[in-house]
C-alpha cells in the first residue's frame, strides 16, 4: 500500500500522539508498505529515530499570523516558504507562548471551518502538493481536530480512501470555552461523512466516541496503541526498601500527579508502610511552572519535601533507566484517559501499576495482568494499591512479570502496525 499519514507536531514536547504516530509508520515500513509521515503545525519530536518528512503543512507560524492579521492571509507565498522553513518553525518551537482560551477556540473552529474557510491558503497547499504527487491509496488524517482536510483532499484525490484516527481529542474540546466548543464539536459532525472509516486507538475510545459524536458503531475500527518493547527491560524486583514510586507523564493538571502526592501523604500516614520516595519525570511546559511549584509547596508543608523528586523531561534512554528502576508506577489522570502510552512503558519495564478503574485502562490491565485497578478520584483507594505492592513484594513481582510479557503479547509496535493496515485493507476492499 501507498500510505499518507499525517501528524500533527507538538513544537518541543515529548507527545505521545507524535511518539505513537511515528512508531506506527516505522512498523508499517518495516511490513513492506510505502509510508510518508507528513507533519502538521511543527516538526515533530520523538525519542525514537524519527522517520516524518522534512516538508511542514499549516506551519504554525503561519497559521498564528493569519489568524491575528488578516493580512497575512494574502500576502505571496514567497514569505509562507520563510515562515515555514524549518530553520524558523524549529526556533518558534523552543519559545513558550502562552495561548489565550479566545484564540484557541477561534484558531479551532478556522481550521475546522475548512478550505473556504480564513485558511484556505493553507488547504491550498496541501492540495496543490498532493496533486502532484503519486496516488495514496490510504490517506490518514491523525484525528477530528484536522477532519475538515477530508473534503479538501477528496477533490483533488477522489480515489484515495480516507482514514481518520481517534486519539483523545475530546479532552481538547471540552477544554474550549463557548461558543467554539460547540461550534467546533458541530463542524467536526457535519463533516464525518467524509471520512471512509475512522481508527481508535483503544475499544473504550471507540465507545466512547461513536457516542459523543453521535457516529455509528460499524465505522469504527480498533487499533489499539503498541510500543518498540525491546527497547524496555525489566530490572531485578527489589526486596528491601527504600522503595521508589514512579510518574512519568506529561506534568500538567489532568495527568494527576496533585493526586498522586495525597495519595502518597496518605500512604505514608499507613502502618507498616516501609521506607519510599515518589519521583516524577516528564514534559513540563511554561504554563504549568506554578502547578509543579503548589506540588512542591504541598509536600514541603506535609513534611515530604524530602521524598519527592521531579527529574525532568527525559530521552527515551534516561526514560528507561527511570522506569526500570521503579518499584510502583501510577499517574492517576483525572480524565478518561484514551491510550495510555507511559503505562506501556511502564509495564514493558517490569513495573506493576496502579490506576484508576477508567478510560482504556481497564482494557490494557485486563489483557497484561500488570497491575491494580482502584476507584478513580479516590486517593485513600490508590494510597491502598500502593501499600499492597509495596508491603507484598510477591505480588509486585508477579504483576510486573505479568505486566512485561502482556506488553510483548498484545501491545508492540509491529502488533499496531499490522492491526491499523487490517482496517486499512478493510476499507480498500
Amino acid at each position: 500500500m501507498n500510505i499518507l499519514q499525517i501528524t500533527a507536531g507538538a513544537a518541543s514536547m515529548y507527545c505521545g500522539s507524535c511518539l505513537r504516530d511515528n512508531a506506527l509508520a516505522t512498523e508499517m515500513m518495516a511490513l513492506g508498505h510505502h509510508v510518508v509521515l507528513l507533519p502538521f503545525y511543527t516538526p515533530t519530536l520523538t525519542d525514537e529515530r524519527n522517520v516524518s518528512s522534512s516538508k511542514v503543512f499549516f506551519g504554525g507560524i503561519s497559521v498564528y499570523l493569519q489568524q491575528s492579521m488578516p493580512l497575512f492571509r494574502k500576502l505571496p507565498r514567497v514569505f509562507d516558504k520563510l515562515l515555514d522553513s524549518d530553520f524558523a518553525l524549529r526556533w518558534a518551537a523552543r519559545q513558550s507562548i502562552a495561548v489565550d482560551p479566545k484564540f484557541l477556540g477561534e484558531m479551532t473552529v478556522m481550521v475546522l471551518e475548512g478550505a473556504r474557510g480564513p485558511l484556505g491558503k493553507e488547504f491550498s497547499k496541501l492540495t496543490e502538493w498532493l496533486a502532484l504527487e503519486d496516488h495514496f491509496d490510504i490517506i490518514c488524517i491523525p484525528y477530528t481536530l484536522l477532519i475538515s482536510l477530508a473534503p479538501a483532499i477528496r477533490r483533488v484525490a477522489p480515489r484515495s480512501k480516507i482514514v481518520c484516527e481517534l486519539q483523545g481529542e475530546d479532552l481538547f474540546l471540552d477544554g474550549l470555552i463557548e461558543p467554539y466548543r460547540s461550534q467546533a464539536t458541530d463542524l467536526i459532525r457535519k463533516q464525518l461523512p467524509a471520512v471512509d472509516l475512522f481508527i481508535s486507538v483503544s475499544r473504550y475510545y471507540a465507545e466512547f466516541m461513536s457516542k459523543y459524536l453521535s457516529l455509528e458503531p460499524d465505522r469504527i475500527a480498533v487499533a489499539p496503541i503498541g510500543i518498540h518493547s525491546e527497547d524496555f527491560h525489566a530490572g531485578e524486583p527489589r526486596t528491601e526498601p527504600p522503595y521508589r514510586i514512579g510518574f512519568f507523564a506529561r506534568i500538567a493538571p489532568e495527568k494527576g500527579l496533585l493526586q498522586l502526592c495525597e495519595a502518597y501523604r496518605l500512604l505514608r500516614q499507613m502502618s507498616g508502610v516501609p521506607q519510599t520516595t515518589l519521583e516524577a519525570a516528564g514534559y513540563l511546559l511554561g504554563e504549568h511552572e506554578g502547578y509543579l511549584a503548589a506540588i512542591k509547596g504541598k509536600m514541603k508543608d506535609w513534611g515530604l519535601s524530602d521524598q519527592f523528586q521531579y527529574r525532568g523531561a527525559l530521552d527515551r534512554e534516561a526514560k528507561a533507566e527511570f522506569l526500570r528502576g521503579l518499584d510502583v508506577f501510577s499517574v492517576p489522570s483525572v480524565y478518561h484517559e484514551p491510550k495510555g502510552l507511559f503505562l506501556l512503558e511502564a509495564m514493558a519495564s517490569g513495573v506493576p501499576v496502579v490506576q484508576p478503574a477508567y478510560g482504556a485502562y481497564p482494557e490494557l490491565l485486563m489483557k497484561t495482568g500488570g497491575g491494580l485497578l482502584v476507584e478513580p478520584n479516590n486517593p485513600q483507594a490508590l494510597a491502598e494499591g500502593l501499600f499492597e505492592f509495596l508491603t507484598n513484594r510477591e505480588a509486585a513481582a508477579q504483576a510486573g512479570k505479568a505486566g512485561a510479557e502482556g506488553v510483548v503479547q498484545h501491545f508492540t509496535a509491529r502488533r499496531m502496525a499490522e492491526q491499523t493496515v487490517k482496517a486499512f485493507e478493510r476499507v480498500l476492499h
